[in-house]
């Protein structure tokens, strides 16, 4: 299942700032490059995965828990390069963010409590407690830091899209917070990301190009996409996405 909102994505405007643009790191496509070859000296299979999803999604955060358990399953017969996209499921949400609980029982009115009642469930399923405290609201600044993150290394990606997630769902945190941000990039060693997040232009111009290119025909997420081949929506099971890296890899 995925949550699906008509048109939800939009390209962010560049602010006019002052302050310079901060250098970037290693370009993806060496990233790409350095994994297949990798994977060439393990003899594996190199499974690529291409992942739209937004920060604040539900079914992403249990998606990817459940992509990790496959991959966990598989990595004796396969490698694997994971590549974290941007989706905005509500592009015009308020960056200083509004009362999460507030904003579900608007938006889903008399389904919201039902809603709220499964995702419990669901995530007590993967040993987490679904906490709907704190604030939601806009996800750009994740976006950026995602996008960063990963030209210094999908590994790094993989790992802050985790702490972003567990942060938001299960501790009350939010994804607009700057302190939050800063605290999953310490996490995971991603470095020089109070200097990126300081200039607002910093990222945009990629999250833009990676809305184009990978979210612009989709309308919910989580969405995947294995080797260019298998396309999958919604918090899949791990045995479905095992399937996916069969059918893929022949």
């Amino acid at each position: 299942m995925f949550l699906n909102y008509p048109l939800p994505m939009r390209l962010v405007a560049l602010q006019k700032v002052t302050a310079p643009s901060f250098f970037q790191f290693k370009d993806r496509r060496y990233l790409s490059i350095m994994a297949e070859s990798v994977s060439n000296n393990t003899g594996k299979k190199l499974i690529r995965i291409d992942v739209s999803s937004d920060t604040v999604c539900p079914w992403c955060f249990v998606g990817k828990r459940n992509l990790d358990k496959a991959i966990a399953a598989s990595k004796d017969r396969f490698d694997f390069e994971i590549n974290w996209h941007p989706f905005f499921l509500n592009p015009s949400a308020p960056k200083e963010g509004v009362n999460k609980l507030d904003f579900y029982r608007e938006k889903f009115g008399s389904r919201a409590e039902g809603i709220l009642a499964r995702m419990t469930e669901i995530f007590k399923g993967l040993g987490l407690e679904y906490n709907m405290s704190g604030l939601t609201g806009n996800t750009l600044d994740s976006h950026r830091l995602i996008n960063f993150a990963g030209q210094q290394g999908l590994d790094k990606q993989h790992k802050l899209a985790e702490e972003l997630f567990l942060g938001y769902f299960t501790q009350a945190k939010y994804v607009g917070d700057r302190e939050f941000l800063l605290e999953c990039a310490q996490k995971v060693g991603v470095e020089g990301a109070a200097k990126f997040l300081e200039d607002p232009n910093n990222g945009v111009k990629e999250v833009n190009e990676e809305l184009e290119k990978y979210s612009a025909h989709i309308t919910g997420v989580p969405f995947y996409v294995i080797n260019g081949k298998q396309k999958l929506s919604g918090g899949q099971p791990p045995e479905v996405f095992q399937k996916a890296f069969e059918v893929s890899a022949k």
